[in-house]
């Protein structure tokens, strides 16, 4: 059974209008973070679709060593409860630890487990206890059938507040690719599924001591997504990529935001009302 998930005054699933997440990789500064945040939400507010801002506080799977990371988590929670505060938009960071989910449970409205982690039991555990949303992210290595173990931790710990979100697939080194099966198949078990466009279109460690991307896909996947039935789109987005401190090589640019985010606002529309007419169920696997 399909299963509305409520972020605020959000309400998110099969049957919503499609919901996007977006927002720059990394907290690079306040200042930046907030200019970002105005812009995506102003666009929102604007055309009229769901959203929430995303960033990291902190990247701790980074390819080298010396790349920025981040605030930190102190620091990176004052500038998202600042954003929740200022734009009146629900937040959303990555967790790696279980002692930081606490903390940034009371600010922000989503708690994501990053695709490495999304077979971490413990953490999976502490993000469903904590009282936010969890968004997991379905790992490069994980067939979409196996996403409902990770799906299955969180609720069995009283949370069915839980996204599933697909971010690509390893296809032999330094490349990923997007199955868009796998999305009707994680809608199996009801949770709002997510594509995961910009990081679907990541190069791991392609680039040597960072990676690299390819950016001129972003358009075609994200329409390919929301067209084989996503509810959510997820993209980072930064106002120039080639200086971002992180995932810039395949980040959108801000300039072309908010005419991709109609165009899958109205194609979305479209598609929803074929699934009405055209729904088939999908067969589990054991």
């Amino acid at each position: 059974m399909a299963r509305t998930v409520r972020i605020g005054q959000l309400a998110l699933g099969a049957g919503q209008p499609l919901f996007i997440i977006a927002g720059p990789c990394v907290i690079e500064s306040e200042r930046h973070t907030l200019k970002m945040a105005e812009a995506l939400s102003s666009a929102a507010r604007e055309l009229r679709f769901p959203y929430i801002f995303k960033a990291s506080f902190d990247k701790a799977n980074r390819t080298a060593a010396n790349s920025y990371r981040g605030p930190g988590l102190e620091r990176g929670l004052e500038v998202l409860a600042r954003v929740k505060k200022e734009f009146d938009v629900p937040v959303l960071t990555d967790v790696h630890e279980v002692r930081q989910i606490s903390p940034a449970a009371e600010v922000c409205d989503v708690i994501q487990i990053p695709a490495f982690l999304s077979r971490q039991t413990d953490l999976l555990i502490a993000a469903g206890r904590s009282g936010a949303a969890v968004n997991i992210k379905k790992g490069q290595f994980l067939s979409p059938w196996d996403a409902r173990h990770a799906a299955e931790k969180v609720a069995g710990a009283g949370n069915r507040r839980i996204l599933l979100t697909e971010r690509g697939a390893s296809f032999g080194y330094n490349n990923l690719v997007v199955d868009m099966r796998s999305l009707n198949v994680m809608s199996i078990w009801g949770y709002p599924v997510v594509l995961d466009v910009t990081h679907s279109l990541q190069l791991p460690g392609a680039a040597g001591n960072h990676s690299g991307g390819q950016p001129e896909f972003i358009e075609t996947l994200a329409r390919a997504g929301v067209a084989a039935g996503a509810d959510g789109i997820f993209l980072e987005v930064h106002d120039h990529p080639a200086r971002a401190l992180s995932d810039g090589a395949n980040a959108l640019p801000l300039r072309n935001f908010r005419a991709l985010a109609q165009d899958l606002r109205d194609l979305a529309g479209f598609v929803r009302k074929l699934n009405r007419r055209n729904t088939k169920p999908i067969a589990r696997r054991s």
